[in-house]
C-alpha cells in the first residue's frame, strides 16, 4: 500500500527520473487540500453509524427479499454479518481517502471480495447498491458547507465518489 506520495516516488524512481513539474503540482495541490480531506474523513468517520444503518435501510426497503425468510439478510446473525461488510467497506473508503490513493481499498479490502461473495451466495448486485446507497449518504454528509470554510471541493468530493463506484464495480 502506497500513499500519494511514496507511489509517485516509488514509480519516479522506477523510471529512473526525477519527479517532474506535474507530479510535483499534484502532491503540492494534495497537501494544500489536507484539511479538506481531513475533515471529509472526520465526517464520514464521525458519521459512520448513522451512513451504515441508513443505506442498509433503504437497501433493505428497495429489496425486501433480502431480510424476508430465505433472504440473504434473514436472521440477525446475517444482518449482522451484512452490516459489518458495509461499515468495513465504508472505512476502507476513509483511508483511501486520507491517503489519496485507492491501492488500499483495492489491497485489504476488494480484491476477493466478489469471489468471496459469490462462494457464500450473496448478491452481489444487491451489495453494490448498499455500497451507492453510503456514497449518497457520504457525499451528502461530507459536502455540507455548514460550520466549515467555504472552499472549492469539486475534485475531492469526486474522488471520494470514484472510491465508492470503485467498491461498487468490484463486487457487482
Amino acid at each position: 500500500m502506497f500513499d500519494a506520495f511514496a507511489k509517485v516516488v516509488s514509480q519516479a524512481d522506477a523510471r529512473g527520473a526525477y519527479l517532474s513539474a506535474a507530479q510535483i503540482d499534484a502532491l503540492s495541490a494534495m497537501v494544500a487540500d489536507g484539511n479538506k480531506r481531513m475533515d471529509v474523513v472526520n465526517r464520514i468517520t464521525s458519521n459512520a453509524s448513522a451512513i451504515v444503518a441508513n443505506a442498509a435501510r433503504a437497501l433493505f426497503a428497495e429489496q425486501p427479499g433480502l431480510i424476508a425468510p430465505g433472504g440473504n439478510a434473514y436472521t440477525s446473525r446475517r444482518m449482522a454479518a451484512c452490516l459489518r461488510d458495509m461499515e468495513i467497506i465504508l472505512r476502507y473508503v476513509t483511508y483511501a481517502i486520507y491517503a489519496g490513493d485507492s491501492s488500499i481499498l483495492d489491497d485489504r479490502c476488494l480484491n476477493g471480495l466478489k469471489e468471496t461473495y459469490l462462494a457464500l451466495g450473496t448478491p452481489g448486485a444487491s451489495v453494490a447498491v448498499g455500497v451507492n446507497k453510503m456514497k449518497d449518504a457520504a457525499l451528502a454528509i461530507a459536502g455540507d458547507s455548514s460550520g466549515i470554510t467555504r472552499g472549492d471541493c469539486a475534485s475531492l468530493m469526486s474522488e471520494v465518489g470514484s472510491y465508492f463506484d470503485k467498491a461498487a464495480a468490484s463486487i457487482a
